[in-house]
Formats: C-alpha cells, sequence, structure tokens
C-alpha cells in the first residue's frame, strides 16, 4: 500500500492540529502548513513524529501562490509523494452585523478561504493527477455548517466564503474522478477552538450548544475523525459528498 503523504493547512492549533495528529496514527506523514506561531507548528510536528510518522512545519500564507508552491514542494521533498491535502486554514474577522463588517475584513476572509483553497486544491490537483504524473488521491476541504445557516449577526462574508469551499468540493469531485483523486467537505458546527475567542467570545461554542440536538459542541477530535475516515480506503467510493459534523444543527 502506497506510502500517504498528506498536506494539513491551517495546521498549528484547533481542527488543523487535530487532523495533524489523527491521520499520523493511521499512518500518514504530515506536512503542517501554519501562518503565525512557530512553536505550536513544532508542538504539532513533535506530537505527529511521537506517533511514529514524519513531519515537516512550514509558515504560509495560503493565499499567496509563492507561498503554497512552498508547502507543497517542502512536503513533497522530506516526505514524498503527495497524496492528500487537508484545505483546512480559514479565518472570521470579528463578530458582528453585515453591515459594519469593513471590506478589508471581507476581502482578507475570501482570500484566505476561497482564494487559499483554491489554490492549495490547484496544486494538490498537479501532485496527484495523472495527468501531471501523479496516480490519484483525495481532498477534504473543512467547511462550516455556517455555509447553509448563513449565520446572521455574526459573520455572513465567512458564512458565505464556506458555501464557495462546498461548491469548489462539488464541481472538483466531478472533474477529478477520472483522474483518480476524490474531493469531499466536512462542515463542522460549534466546536471548542480558540477561534471562538480570536472573533472576540470565547464561550460561544458552549452558548450554541443551547440549539444544537446532542446539547454540546463538538471537539476537534471528533471532527479529525471524519477527516480521517473522508482520505481513507474504506471510503473509496466516496467523493463530492459534504459531511456535517455538527451534532445534529
Amino acid at each position: 500500500m502506497e506510502q500517504q503523504v498528506t498536506v494539513v493547512t491551517g495546521g498549528s492549533r484547533g481542527i488543523g492540529a487535530a487532523v495533524a495528529q489523527r491521520l499520523a496514527r493511521a499512518g500518514h506523514r504530515v506536512a503542517i502548513g501554519y501562518v503565525r506561531d512557530d512553536d505550536a507548528a513544532e508542538s504539532v510536528a513533535a506530537s505527529v513524529r511521537e506517533a511514529g510518522a514524519e513531519a515537516v512545519a512550514v509558515r504560509v500564507d495560503v493565499s499567496v501562490e509563492a507561498d503554497v508552491d512552498r508547502l507543497f514542494d517542502a512536503a513533497g521533498q522530506r516526505l514524498g509523494r503527495i497524496t492528500g491535502l487537508v484545505n483546512n486554514a480559514a479565518i472570521t474577522g470579528p463578530l458582528g452585523r453585515f453591515d459594519d463588517t469593513p471590506p478589508d475584513v471581507m476581502r482578507r476572509v475570501v482570500d484566505v478561504n476561497v482564494m487559499g483553497a483554491l489554490l492549495c486544491a490547484r496544486r494538490a490537483v498537479r501532485e496527484m493527477s495523472p495527468r501531471h504524473g501523479g496516480s490519484g488521491g483525495a481532498i477534504v476541504n473543512v467547511s462550516s455548517g455556517a455555509a447553509t445557516i448563513g449565520s446572521p449577526n455574526e459573520f455572513v462574508h465567512y458564512a458565505a466564503s464556506k458555501a464557495a469551499v462546498d461548491a469548489l468540493t462539488l464541481g472538483l469531485a466531478k472533474e477529478l474522478g477520472p483522474d483518480g483523486i476524490r474531493v469531499n467537505s466536512v462542515q463542522p458546527g460549534a466546536i471548542t477552538t480558540d477561534m471562538h475567542a480570536t472573533m472576540g467570545d470565547p464561550e460561544r461554542a458552549w452558548r450554541m450548544s443551547e440549539a444544537v440536538p446532542m446539547r454540546r459542541p463538538g471537539t476537534p477530535d471528533e471532527v479529525a475523525n471524519a477527516v480521517a475516515w473522508l482520505l481513507s480506503a474504506e471510503s473509496s467510493y466516496t467523493t463530492g459528498a459534504i459531511l456535517r459534523v455538527a451534532g445534529g444543527r
């Protein structure tokens, strides 16, 4: 069985860190893309190595093509042929009404969440498609339950960016199926990460859980398990799927 080598963007914290660690336990070599925190990224890489897998951490702004190329080049050179991508890097900006959201915040969210996903997926296809010398693989895009809820009074612009990620998932799944590349998406709901504090509401995940049928927020590990399944041979006939991991909401 071919060695799995997976690039995980936004891999220094939260869902991305949990995904990197979960994939390591499944035997993947993992390239961790991160934007800022060197120590956090190296800590995640160390935990991957402790699980018996190889890892490399690369600082990257996924909205910059040259940075994306540098991430994938390092992954290929250090870990081997790339077989998977987890498009996880994303930002929201502060919580608030749409009409109070500055255009520069909207633009940055779209640049990272949409353009970043596009650039990473494009490079991954160039690594994995037989048209470019590859032999197939899998992409998992990390979307959000916001894509279907719309997130009024919080971050409509973020919800719109994640709806674009789901459209990307569906289109690529159909285009790349003949190339042996599966493309799926997960839609996390309220998950206990520090992203809520970054948005200005540290208790948001717990507050939102009142509207969740399971009456609790999810954990990064629960999302990581779904991602790992979508990258595994157990989901070999699954592509174009949008898997909601949101406690029933």
